[in-house]
């Protein structure tokens, strides 16, 4: 390990120097990702020196135990006894950054939700996970814009697709891509049933404008006017804008603003984020299959977590978790469920790089 944290380290001061090039400030896209790895590895160098003191604070008492007071002896025994633990605690946190990095940690996200099966009552859960998601952010300090929505007659969303930005936003947003499975009695229910209905998640890596360059000649740009829940007009001016993007066959409409410029914008946000994450996928040769893992059919039986408002209980199937405070999760306390997937993730990335060693010796 002390031999990678040297390279790291080279590297480090590397970047650095390079960082102050004018040419390299010149290129947008370089910069970007040379800014991205140099804080990458800042978090590992702080550690990498810190443990280092540590180790050398060991060597200290040992230098001066021998010659030490009964007195002194004690006090270097406790300081040993510190830096060795503070060694078994660094070298633990390197373990975790030391992993395979996260290409998109430290980018900001797009979140599309959308009403799967159950009609009207899985339009207005969907508005319930939006709610859940705002108030999340609210908690975490994170800024969200709606950049477009379809209100459904009941005031539920057809779909919404909102930003988030801040701190930590994609190591944590990550995990709420998927089926989520409501069972209550619905609003429209006579008889008091508890139905199951379904809203999809996607969460998708904002891409910076350098990332993801679009030629303006791969567009087809069509305008109309906008429309609001059951179809009526909001505005008399053509302002909503659909834009196609042709070699991929993706479309994005956004008709919330009133501005066509403003709604444009919008559009080439969110498809330069789905270009992003086409890219990503075909890279990994899984785009099909990465794009299936997130939104799934939308059905019953796939889930990834279940909302029942009966019994106040929320079920994350990836954990076998369930916690019954769904009041308060729907108010924006996710930090549990949150935190015990992150957790779950760092636990099988370790384990993984664990065996890697074990798997190389056995050939």
């Amino acid at each position: 390990m002390l031999e990678r944290l040297r390279g790291l380290e080279d590297e480090h001061r590397e970047l650095e120097a390079r960082l102050g090039d004018p040419a390299i400030a010149a290129d947008n896209r370089r910069f970007v990702e040379l800014t991205r790895r140099y804080a990458e590895l800042s978090d590992i160098v702080a550690v990498a020196v810190r443990l280092r003191e540590c180790h050398d604070a060991v060597e200290t008492v040992k230098a001066l135990f021998s010659e030490a007071s009964p007195a002194e002896r004690d006090e270097l025994r406790a300081e040993s006894a510190q830096a060795e633990a503070d060694i078994a605690r660094l070298e633990e946190e390197l373990k975790v950054l030391l992993l395979p990095p996260d290409p998109n940690v430290g980018r900001n996200v797009i979140v599309e939700i959308r009403g799967a099966e159950g009609g009207e009552e899985a339009n207005l859960f969907a508005r319930d996970l939006f709610e859940m998601y705002k108030a999340y952010a609210s908690r975490q300090g994170w800024t969200l814009e709606v950049l477009g929505a379809s209100v459904s007659d009941l005031g539920g969303f057809d779909e919404i697709t909102f930003s988030l930005a801040g701190a930590g936003v994609w190591t944590r947003m990550k995990f709420e891509a998927g089926p989520h499975r409501v069972q209550r009695v619905p609003v429209t229910e006579s008889q008091g049933r508890i139905h199951t209905s379904s809203a999809t998640v996607i969460v998708l890596p904002e891409a910076d404008e350098v990332e993801i360059q679009i030629d303006p000649t791969d567009l087809r740009v069509d305008t109309y006017r906008s429309s609001g829940a059951g179809g009526q007009h909001v505005n008399t001016t053509d302002s909503a804008v659909r834009i196609t993007h042709l070699p991929t066959g993706l479309v994005v409409s956004m008709q919330d603003e009133k501005s066509q410029i403003q709604n444009r914008d919008r559009a080439l946000k969110v498809l330069r984020a789905r270009l992003l994450d086409l890219e990503r996928s075909r890279q990994e040769a899984e785009a099909a299959i990465t794009r299936k893992s997130q939104t799934g059919m939308g059905g019953r039986s796939e889930k990834i977590r279940t909302y029942n408002f009966k019994e106040n209980r929320v079920t994350e199937h990836r954990l076998g978790l369930t916690l019954h405070k769904l009041d308060r999760i729907l108010a924006g306390e996710l930090d549990e469920i949150s935190d015990a997937l992150v957790q779950d993730e760092r636990t099988r990335q370790l384990q993984a790089s664990a065996d890697e060693p074990e798997a190389a010796g056995a050939h």
